[in-house]
């Protein structure tokens, strides 16, 4: 019992004196701020990228309210024609329409995901320009960390940093700079 106490206060001891060096390490970090929305909306690129973007899903989203029509056709015909027509080709429609149905829940999966990756596609060199432009600031500036202070919705993630910290770190301008916007 006695070892066992002797053990936790050298644990206690040691853990005390660990603390206070664990803080003065976090406190030599350097960490830096950036916008990236604040970036991409400044970027020339991103206008052109924008009009590619929605002229891709615009030409999916036609393709989607075509499909969208022969199906409704499809039924609007079949409901004229339940009255007059047997019932093996009542079951022959129902079966095509199901098809049709499934074949337009199919259509727009794909669709989404060819416009997602359309997007990523376009993006890519962009933030990759955005990327380099960071690395280079960070590096010149010796920050050990950047911190991105908006998500792609451009919703605050950072919710407070000191105003003298943020201006004195904020490195959005000087990665516009660098990208000579």
């Amino acid at each position: 019992m006695m070892k066992k106490l002797a053990l936790f206060g050298c644990i206690v001891l040691l853990s005390a004196f660990s603390l206070p060096q664990t803080a003065l390490q976090a406190q030599d970090m350097t960490i830096g701020f950036v916008d990236p929305h604040a970036v991409l909306q400044r970027m020339p690129e991103m206008r052109a990228v924008e009009q590619r973007y929605q002229n891709f899903a615009d030409s999916k989203y036609q393709e989607y309210a075509q499909k969208e029509q022969e199906l409704q056709q499809a039924f609007e015909s079949f409901q004229q024609r339940l009255g007059v027509i047997s019932e093996e080709a009542r079951q022959r429609e129902e079966d095509r329409i199901g098809e049709l149905q499934v074949e337009l829940q199919e259509f727009e999966q794909q669709a989404t995901q060819e416009i997602q990756q359309r997007r990523n596609e376009l993006m890519a060199p962009i933030l990759n320009q955005i990327q380099s432009a960071i690395d280079q600031v960070a590096a010149e500036r010796g920050l050990d960390y950047v911190l991105n202070t908006r998500t792609s919705d451009a919703d605050v993630i950072i919710l407070y940093v000191n105003p003298e910290i943020q201006e004195e770190y904020d490195i959005t301008e000087e990665v516009l700079s660098v990208l000579d916007v």
